[in-house]
């Protein structure tokens, strides 16, 4: 059972590394993958403040493929390089976009969506998909959350097999 009382008295920090403890107890208690990073999106939900989407798509045959999340519904495919995501997985970097709508090729699967975070799942030099983040604020995400959402990606891939999702 997650137990989210005092997360809004909780600072930005104070709610990543809260966000990490809970992943890590998800990780440690179910051993499916996909129950896995399903629950890992309503987590980062309930942890991360003034976001509107949360989850991941996973590589195949060159196209990202819409994986679990919370949201409203979202592309079902991204070809490689287009928008945020497909950027961040032909780069192979980390996407921090202030501001979507400048962003030459954003997708808007979401009308609200005005900033973005995409960290690519990269385990064994291999991309498996992207973690994506979306909010309706601009400039909503900060350097802080992304090195907290790259830990994550790290642990994951520390007990995620991606192949098999």
């Amino acid at each position: 059972m997650f137990k989210l009382d005092g997360i809004k008295d909780m600072n930005q920090e104070e709610r990543m590394r809260y966000m990490i403890l809970l992943v890590k107890g998800q990780l440690s208690s179910e051993q499916d993958d996909l129950a896995n990073i399903s629950n890992i999106t309503g987590i980062i939900m309930a942890c991360a403040d003034r976001l509107n989407w949360a989850g991941f798509y996973i590589l195949r045959d060159n196209e990202l493929v819409l994986g679990p999340f919370q949201g409203l519904p979202a592309c079902n495919r991204i070809s490689m390089g287009k928008g945020v995501c497909g950027k961040a997985v032909e780069t192979r970097e980390t996407q921090l976009v202030p501001d979507v709508h400048l962003f030459p090729g954003h997708i808007a699967c979401d009308s609200q969506s005005n900033s973005e975070l995409v960290i690519p799942i990269i385990k064994n030099n291999r991309v498996y998909g992207v973690l994506d983040l979306d909010s309706p604020e601009k400039n909503r995400f900060t350097e802080l959350e992304e090195k907290y959402f790259t830990n994550l990606v790290e642990l994951l891939n520390q007990n995620i097999n991606w192949e098999k999702i």
